[in-house]
């Protein structure tokens, strides 16, 4: 059976220098999480290489991939963001932004010649990239009689999940994050222990 609740990204920060014809395309693949995150990354790019002809981006989030954009940034359409975001697809990753900024050499490379080099560009700086894979998690809180913390205790020994956050006034309280596969038979389990309640 397939898990389903997986998904591919990178590690951290990778970068790559691809030149064609003396046009200079600099690529960057970042991990996000949020087009928020990705809205920063942006600008921080922007800023930095304020003087280039263009700054090109796609990028893919969540597990689902379903949330993704590219954009060509000026260039013709279908010509920078759509092959950038062919390689984060070909790859299978999320959680992803790769950003390519041109610096126009003085010759035109025509629409075959723009698509080649941004894929090449794409995939030089996903090629240094280490990917890791991730589980989508999921979070459950519970409330509960302190005596019956013990039972708790060893269900979340043998189930694992990571404890968020507790705490213990009249009644305990307890957030567990495990990933989406495990969370049914965990709440099943937990579900018989007495006076326990799932919280809202």
């Amino acid at each position: 059976m397939m898990q389903d609740d997986t998904f591919t990204t990178i590690a951290g920060e990778t970068g790559a220098v691809f030149t064609e014809k003396r046009s200079k395309f600099i690529a960057a693949a970042l991990p996000v999480r949020t087009v928020e995150e990705v809205k920063v990354h942006l600008e921080t790019f922007q800023k930095k290489y304020y003087d280039a002809r263009h700054v090109c981006y796609a990028y893919m989030l969540g597990a689902e991939r379903k949330d993704f954009r590219a954009n060509d940034n000026g260039e013709p359409s279908g010509t920078a963001g759509k092959p950038i975001l062919g390689q984060i697809n070909s790859r299978g990753l999320t959680d992803v932004l790769v950003v390519v900024v041109r610096y126009f050499g003085g010759i035109k490379l025509g629409t075959g010649g723009l698509i080649v080099a941004y894929r090449t560009a794409a995939a030089m700086a996903l090629d240094e990239a280490e990917t890791v894979e991730k589980t989508v998690d999921e979070t459950v809180t519970v409330a509960f009689e302190y005596p019956f913390m013990n039972d708790v205790m060893r269900i979340v020994k043998e189930e694992s999940p990571e404890i968020v956050e507790q705490s213990y006034d009249t009644d305990c309280l307890m957030t567990l994050r495990i990933r989406r596969s495990a969370m049914p038979r965990l709440k099943t389990r937990l579900s018989k222990v007495e006076t326990l309640r799932v919280a809202e």
